[in-house]
């Protein structure tokens, strides 16, 4: 099937992208991406509010992850017919709504519903970020692109804090009416403050989602990034997945809650990815994806040769944590350059793909320890990042040879 025509409009040269407005996108992805990890902490209070046990109550968490997938195939296309800033202010009233399903449900059944509810309206990062693109100057892409980015990642790794603290003082049902408070006042914020921001093609929305395969088949870098997304995440969650049972065990004897201020060291991956953002801005992106590649694989040997040592580890999960958001933000910033009018159904390809090789590597990495251990899981961490340097490679002798 050939690319469909694009119906191209006529849109005013943007001002720019100001520094307030840039952080208030990605504090706002931050705050939204959190609704899908507010139950993590929660889930034995919940299980026990209805008498179940853990795999009942684990359900929960992953009917969000579910809905989360359908929404970024079902919603984040729209970002490229539609005008974003009505669309992110939909998404945020039917996900405040969701939220009061979660905080009022009276049965599994109604809260497995309810959050497959949230999952699936909690698109709004995924918006965020190809706006702020669209915004941006053409040489400020990157940075607005890293910065969004640090937004959703802190927002991942401080709402389980925020949520155990509050969930474990006043109740699970109290955060989750929080919750919903908070998206009501983000989505008058946003409207206040967010500019228009016009589409740049017309189309209809079974053509919208049917030329997703068409750009795959046409961008051979948009097929190279989405693997290299994918393998990168697979190697991040193998490595998480595994690494409280390890720190429970031989050397180290940590409780479950000294393992969980490991999440805390990932801060410095959201730090970095505006520096990453800055460097995509002026380097050749494809040379800073080789170059993280290789960064997550030097994690991995830290991990597996003397992942005995506190320092080490500590060393290895700064490096994983800044080479895999630094290579999305890269990777991200080149594929938006592909088609500037498909931006929203190129971070479809690009999310929807990683989120795959992350629930692959969930599964890989528990298998991985349960029959070899920690070495058996860095050699998978280490196996899954090997396909994304080779597809970088590959894309790179493609590349010379048509130069």
């Amino acid at each position: 099937m050939s690319q469909p025509a694009l119906k191209e409009r006529q849109i005013p040269a943007s001002a720019g992208l100001s520094r307030g407005l840039l952080l208030l996108m990605a504090f706002a992805s931050g705050a939204t991406v959190a609704n899908l990890y507010y139950n993590q902490p929660l889930l034995a209070d919940i299980g026990r509010s209805f008498g179940v046990g853990p795999d009942a109550a684990g359900l929960i968490s992953t009917c969000t992850q579910i809905g989360y997938a359908i929404g970024m195939f079902l919603f984040v296309p729209l970002g490229d017919i539609r005008e974003r800033r009505g669309l992110v202010s939909i998404l945020l009233a039917l996900v405040s709504l969701s939220l009061v399903g979660v905080a009022t449900a009276q049965n599994l059944t109604w809260i497995y519903f309810a959050s497959l509810a949230v999952g699936l309206t909690t698109v709004v990062p995924q918006i965020m970020v190809p706006m702020a693109a669209s915004l941006a100057e053409p040489e400020q892409q990157g940075k607005a692109v890293g910065t969004v980015m640090s937004g959703l990642l802190l927002g991942i790794l401080f709402t389980r804090t925020v949520s155990g603290l509050i969930g474990g003082t006043w109740g699970w049902r109290v955060m989750y009416w929080i919750a919903a408070g908070a998206m009501l006042a983000l989505l008058a914020l946003l409207r206040a403050k967010l500019p228009a921001n016009r589409p740049q093609a017309t189309m209809g929305y079974g053509t919208l989602l049917a030329s997703m395969g068409s750009l795959i088949r046409r961008y051979a870098v948009l097929r190279e990034s989405a693997l290299i997304g994918a393998s990168n995440f697979a190697a991040f969650s193998i490595f998480w997945t595994a690494l409280s049972f390890y720190l429970e065990g031989e050397p180290y004897h940590y409780s479950s809650r000294v393992a969980g201020l490991f999440g805390l060291i990932g801060a410095a991956g959201a730090f970095g990815a505006p520096i990453v953002g800055r460097l995509a801005d002026r380097w050749k992106k494809e040379t800073i994806v080789g170059a993280l590649v290789a960064l997550n694989l030097l994690s991995f040997l830290l991990f597996g040769l003397l992942g005995v040592y506190l320092a080490a580890l500590i060393a290895g999960v700064v490096l994983l944590d800044l080479g895999v958001q630094g290579t999305q933000v890269a990777n991200m910033t080149r594929i938006y350059a592909l088609d500037p009018p498909s931006r929203s159904r190129l971070n479809t390809v690009q999310m929807v793909s990683t989120f795959l090789g992350g629930a692959i590597g969930s599964s890989l990495g528990s298998y991985c320890w349960r029959h070899w251990g920690w070495s058996g899981v860095c050699w998978a961490g280490g196996g899954a990042l090997l396909v994304g340097l080779l597809a970088w490679l590959a894309g790179r002798l493609r590349r010379q040879e048509n130069s």
